[in-house]
């Protein structure tokens, strides 16, 4: 009796959350897979069970391809992605590390200012940096958005690299500098490897802020074949009242692909990451 009692406890308590969770998460996923494998006549007949999959079809997922330059679109996104986020995690260690390792006046302060920052809403922004990229002749160009970007991630990552950085003893980063080390070579050869968690987590942020931007790349790259797959989508797929249901779903799930395997190879070092940073930034 004690150890049914037991497992039935551990069934209320842990499994069944979980369970609940899983099919609240996944749901979206599962109804857009349904939706993408449909064709477009069972889409609209309300005789047809929604979840039912009646004549599946990958004609959506061919119309995406074949009609559409979804595949220039992902490489479009790619190319933007990589680098804004390669840019920001380049400026973000190095405002993390000085604010995070080094005491002086008026750090803590900055770096709440740098936090505060990221709050500030990207509606705001592009009315003054569309000046300067149209200065700069970048309209319609990769640099725009990779320039752009950083904008919004390097306040967050920074702050979050910033108290990660905190968490690594300044006795193992000393002991390199007796040796001889600089603190270049510090920073690059003993913070760093160990900072790598953090390192991640901000990287995966960026990631997968920069890859659902949508407000910059429809105003600064938003024309011809230089689309990113959020205004592609909403732009090719969508055509006044009608909506290409089941080509938008089949955009969908791959575009969430690339996220989603960067979050299932990364979770863990995410989580550790971003708690570490949270509760000591």
């Amino acid at each position: 009796m004690v150890g049914s009692n037991t497992i039935g406890n551990r069934f209320l308590k842990l499994w069944l959350p979980l369970a609940l969770y899983s099919v609240f998460l996944l749901f979206p996923f599962v109804w857009m897979l349904i939706i993408s494998l449909k064709p477009d006549d069972a889409l609209l007949d309300t005789r047809i069970n929604p979840f039912k999959l009646v004549n599946p079809t990958l004609d959506n997922y061919r119309y995406l391809f074949e009609e559409t330059a979804f595949p220039r679109w992902i490489l479009n996104t790619v190319i933007v992605t990589v680098g804004a986020t390669a840019l920001s995690l380049f400026c973000s260690i190095l405002i993390g590390y000085a604010l995070g390792r080094f005491t002086f006046r008026g750090g803590d302060s900055m770096g709440i200012l740098i936090f505060l920052l990221y709050l500030v809403p990207p509606t705001l922004l592009f009315i003054p940096l569309s000046q300067i990229v149209s200065k700069l002749g970048l309209y319609n160009k990769y640099w725009s958005l990779i320039l752009t970007y950083p904008t919004f991630l390097i306040p967050f990552a920074s702050w979050l690299l910033m108290g990660y950085f905190r968490t690594i003893s300044r006795e193992l980063e000393d002991a390199a500098l007796v040796d001889g080390a600089n603190r270049l070579q510090a920073m690059v050869r003993i913070v760093l490897p160990l900072a790598m968690p953090g390192v991640l987590s901000a990287a995966i942020f960026c990631f997968t802020l920069g890859w659902n931007e949508f407000l910059y790349a429809l105003v600064f790259m938003g024309s011809g074949d230089m689309k990113t797959v959020p205004v592609g989508v909403v732009s090719d797929l969508i055509k006044a009242d009608v909506y290409f249901w089941g080509s938008l779903m089949a955009a969908g799930i791959l575009g969430s692909v690339p996220v989603a395997v960067a979050y299932a190879f990364l979770v863990d070092n995410y989580v550790s990451g971003l708690t570490a940073g949270a509760t000591k930034g």
